[in-house]
């Protein structure tokens, strides 16, 4: 198993991710292409030391960018949405 800094990569903060923190307490973070929902688990319970209830990932496809007459994609990641249990944070900010 890798290091759990090398599967969990950043947090994402958008408007909708702050806002699914302080309903529902769900954490958004940029993870690594191979991990699995396993390590993901693992690494958040290890980094920040809370209890993981769920675990959801979704592929992010890359966006379609054109430069004058090239045209291509960039790189597209993978996100995972961590549920945790009532009563714990992540302190992101």
């Amino acid at each position: 198993m890798k290091s759990p800094y090398q599967v969990v990569l950043a947090p994402i903060l958008t408007e909708k991710s702050t806002a699914t923190i302080e309903h529902v307490n769900q954490y958004t973070f940029r993870v690594a292409r191979e991990a699995n929902k396993i390590d993901i688990k693992k690494a958040i319970e290890a980094i920040f030391s809370v209890k993981v209830v769920r675990v959801c990932t979704r592929y992010r496809r890359g966006k379609h960018k054109r430069i004058g007459m090239k045209s291509g994609f960039s790189t597209g990641w993978k996100e995972a949405i961590v549920h945790l249990r009532p009563g714990e944070k992540i302190e992101v900010y």
